[in-house]
């Protein structure tokens, strides 16, 4: 079952150049800093309400998220839901009809489990599976 929006993910270049906007300049608060050496990305948590922003700078080159920036430019990146039973509802998905990138769940940041549905099924934004 979805739960609520977790947090929605923003590509930045630079953490740094970018967290002062966040914190000082909207008053928010920076929960953590974290790298994800599996998908090539330091994250920063920015406490909003209920739901957190989660800022992510590519570590490398070929970084999904370095990627999306020299496609795409910095911006909303993806949005995720947190769910119960992540395996079920990547099964739950696949017999949708909805393209998954992940059929497996894979390690997040804080130690969630994640798996992403395929922007082309889902009209356009990349959404991401989240159990904590």
């Amino acid at each position: 079952m979805v739960k609520k929006v977790d947090h929605i993910g923003i590509a930045v270049k630079s953490l740094q150049d970018h967290l002062s906007f966040y914190t000082e300049t909207l008053g928010l608060h920076l929960e953590s800093i974290e790298e994800v050496p599996t998908q090539r990305v330091k994250v920063a948590f920015i406490h909003v309400g209920e739901t957190k922003l989660e800022l992510l700078e590519p570590t490398s080159d070929d970084s999904p998220i370095a990627k999306f920036i020299e496609k795409r430019g910095e911006g909303i990146h993806h949005v995720a839901l947190g769910v119960t039973s992540i395996k079920e509802r990547i099964e739950e998905m696949k017999e949708k009809g909805i393209r998954m990138i992940d059929d497996e769940p894979r390690p997040g940041a804080h130690g969630t489990k994640v798996a992403f549905m395929h922007p082309k099924s889902t009209g356009g934004v990349l959404y991401e599976f989240c159990e904590k």
